[in-house]
């Protein structure tokens, strides 16, 4: 199933927010990337040249069993259909240009192929998604290692948040924020990505 939309949430781990030097939200910083950007996560990963530094990020995806809007944080866990592993990759020198000059981050965050994903597991299938591990290694040098527990926004609050604005469908996906230990790929770069309990993947950059 092709999703109607795929929602992004940004600085939802403080590390992170402190390697990019920025300030702490009250509330979830959202962005959205069209379905030209999805990847199968297992393929060789192309990557854009000539646009600067095309970052990684590893994050926990969700997608959504069913529609719904104004969705209660008590209730958002009937909503969830599985879960998934997701690279938010971003353009950051066209993200970083934007950002000084207050302008949007679309095309830094949604190129062709700038989100690769594992396939989704029920979410039956998972004890307990607030505290998974993520890891990502790039050349045989680990680059990311943290847990969803140091999320700032859980999964919960982000459905109701996002629902407010945006009817969530059945396909639906939210990538959840990266944590800390980003950094540039290059073509020809191996890549070991996993969640704990979702997928363990290696593929390369292309």
């Amino acid at each position: 199933m092709i999703p109607s939309k795929i929602i992004g949430i940004g600085l939802n781990y403080v590390k992170h927010i402190d390697e990019m030097k920025s300030i702490p939200q009250k509330e979830p910083v959202i962005f959205l990337k069209p379905n030209s950007s999805l990847h199968d996560i297992t393929q060789p990963i192309p990557i854009p040249k000539n646009y600067g530094s095309v970052h990684h990020e590893i994050e926990l995806a969700v997608c959504i069993g069913k529609a719904g809007s104004n969705i209660p944080v008590e209730s958002a866990e009937d909503y969830i259909a599985g879960f998934g592993l997701a690279l938010d990759l971003t353009l950051r020198d066209i993200q970083g240009k934007a950002k000084s000059a207050g302008l949007p981050w679309a095309i830094a965050k949604g190129f062709d192929h700038s989100c690769p994903v594992s396939s989704f597991v029920q979410k039956d299938s998972i004890k307990d998604y607030n505290n998974l591990n993520l890891k990502l290694i790039v050349n045989s040098n680990e680059r990311q290692n943290s847990s969803t527990a140091n999320m700032i926004f859980k999964v919960p609050f982000l459905i109701r948040y996002i629902s407010q604005f945006f009817t969530l469908t059945e396909g639906d996906l939210i990538i959840t924020g990266t944590p800390e230990g980003v950094g540039p790929l290059n073509e020809g770069d191996q890549i070991e990505a996993s969640i704990s309990d979702i997928a363990e993947i290696k593929t390369k950059i292309i």
